[in-house]
């Protein structure tokens, strides 16, 4: 008698181990169910993507269809468009007076194909990277993919959320070969002083590893002066991208700084995993420079300020404890233990009965990630007053 195995074939279609440690976004989950609420005629406010909602400036739009017209539609070298890889160094000279050889800079498909290179090449299997908890997820899935290990490292206001060079010497082991940082950070919107990097920087090449720093957020930081950590060290990684400060979520453009002993083992690699960054996107990319588009990007920047300024004081007086004021990026980390033990819960209660998208700090890490929420203000003023009216009603009712 023949046995049909057809069903239990595909119960057991082989995986990767990894794939069971590589968690997905909880807001998407969230997402998709204010979409299916907006669908239903539900009015909802999305605060949870870190998305904004400008579009992008419409001279690198202009710049893009004019190479479309010119039908340059053909691949380009691995490491992107020299031109573009020029107009990133002059930007590092005339906004930090620092000088970075345009060789030295490789053009990726958004700020993940950036770390992937720079981890790809730097990660064997076992070895470890440290990492702020809480901090962007996709950075521990990254490590994991090339079989390392993160090493996340709890960190709280007193360290405005970041790791110091005090944590490097407290996690550093036998293992360790990078440490990651994010300035400003996701998600909560704060800073690595300029001091503490550079504590950071030589504390890391003291022990001959490798330093990784997260830059995407870099043009929108509002009461410090802006730097950069090339301007501290040339044998650092700096992760940027076209997508939040530039306004190209959906072009998929990043770059990423490489010291220069790493140029070919990452243009080998980028070979191998994408070929290039898209082309369209690299050509727009160069209005992004322009004195033109500048102004725009200020003048937004300006704009996610008066969203921070009104939004910040509006979750504290509605009772959210939130001990440090964000200095960057548009996002506010907020404790919310004083209404749940349950963020998760928490924001899927908000979402049903107020309408109202936010993110739950699971999606960033495990330390205290119950008791965290976040808010991303991409949003106008008004939509963040009504978000806020929502917010008071639903918790005067629970």
């Amino acid at each position: 008698m023949r046995t049909d195995t057809t069903k239990t074939s595909a119960q057991q279609k082989p995986m990767a181990k990894r794939m069971a440690d590589i968690q997905p976004f909880y807001v998407m989950d969230i997402l998709a169910r204010a979409r299916e609420m907006e669908a239903a005629g539900q009015s909802v406010v999305h605060l949870e993507i870190g998305e904004p909602d400008f579009a992008t400036p419409q001279p690198v739009i202009a710049a893009g269809e004019r190479a479309l017209q010119q039908q340059l539609t053909h691949y380009t070298p691995a490491l992107g468009l020299p031109e573009l890889r020029k107009a990133i160094a002059n930007y590092y000279q005339t906004k930090f007076n620092v000088s970075v050889p345009w060789e030295r800079i490789i053009i990726t498909p958004g700020a993940s194909g950036a770390l992937q290179l720079a981890l790809g090449v730097l990660v064997d299997p076992g070895q470890q990277v440290l990492m702020a908890d809480p901090g962007y997820p996709c950075n521990r899935h990254f490590v994991r993919l090339f079989e390392g290990r993160s090493l996340s490292v709890p960190v709280n206001s007193d360290s405005a959320y970041q790791l110091t060079a005090r944590h490097i010497e407290q996690y550093w082991n036998e293992n360790t070969i990078a440490a990651m940082l994010a300035s400003p950070s996701n998600p909560t919107g704060t800073l690595v002083s300029k001091n503490e990097m550079c504590a950071i920087a030589a504390n890391v090449a003291q022990r001959q590893g490798s330093l990784l720093v997260d830059e995407i957020y870099q043009g929108l930081v509002y009461d410090s002066d802006e730097y950069t950590t090339l301007s501290l060290t040339d044998q650092a990684f700096v992760v940027n991208s076209f997508s939040k400060y530039f306004g190209m979520t959906g072009w998929r453009l990043g770059w990423l700084v490489v010291p220069d002993d790493y140029v070919d083992a990452v243009d080998k690699l980028a070979q191998n995993i994408f070929l290039a960054a898209p082309t369209l996107s690299q050509y727009a990319a160069l209005e992004a420079f322009s004195v033109e588009t500048q102004g725009i990007l200020q003048q937004r920047r300006n704009e996610f300020r008066i969203r921070r300024d009104y939004l910040l004081p509006a979750l504290r007086d509605l009772g959210f404890n939130i001990p440090l004021t964000p200095q960057g990026a548009f996002y506010i980390y907020a404790d919310c233990s004083r209404f749940t033990e349950d963020s998760h819960q928490f924001v899927q209660d908000i979402l049903r009965d107020a309408g109202v998208a936010i993110t739950p700090g699971i999606d960033f890490g495990e330390h205290r990630a119950k008791q965290h929420v976040r808010f991303a203000y991409t949003r106008s003023v008004d939509v963040l007053e009504q978000a806020v009216q929502r917010l008071s009603v639903f918790l005067k009712n629970r």
